[in-house]
């Protein structure tokens, strides 16, 4: 299985338990992995013979800013069920919620949750 990686990609949104997180926003940081099969488009050069990372983003981006989350789990999954409701091709996807100003007193650089996700 071949894969196609988008890694820290920054999106504004207003995902939190806490009210002043779905009032203030915060920025999210999310890494994705995808895989497809590549093999065509490996020989080809051909931009319709694999699933491009551009419309991914498009994707991404329109289901993680589209609504409210609490969790950040469930913006992984809705990120993952986005991608494979939308690109046929793809496999598998793994993804990578890190909230990198997430409310909690300590010195950290990140929380994050991760999942993956397969077609059945």
């Amino acid at each position: 299985m071949d894969k196609i990686s988008i890694k820290g990609l920054k999106l504004f949104a207003y995902h939190g338990v806490n009210p002043e997180e779905k009032e203030n926003g915060q920025k999210f940081v999310i890494d994705i992995d995808y895989y497809v099969d590549m093999t065509k488009a490996c020989h080809l050069d051909d931009i319709d013979d694999t699933v491009s990372y551009a419309k991914v983003v498009k994707t991404v981006n329109r289901v993680f800013t589209n609504a409210k989350y609490d969790l950040i789990e469930h913006c992984a999954q809705v990120i993952a069920d986005g991608i494979l409701n939308d690109f046929d091709a793809v496999y598998k996807v793994d993804v990578t919620v890190k909230k990198p100003q997430a409310p909690i007193k300590a010195d950290f650089d990140y929380v994050s949750v991760s999942i993956s996700r397969s077609r059945e």
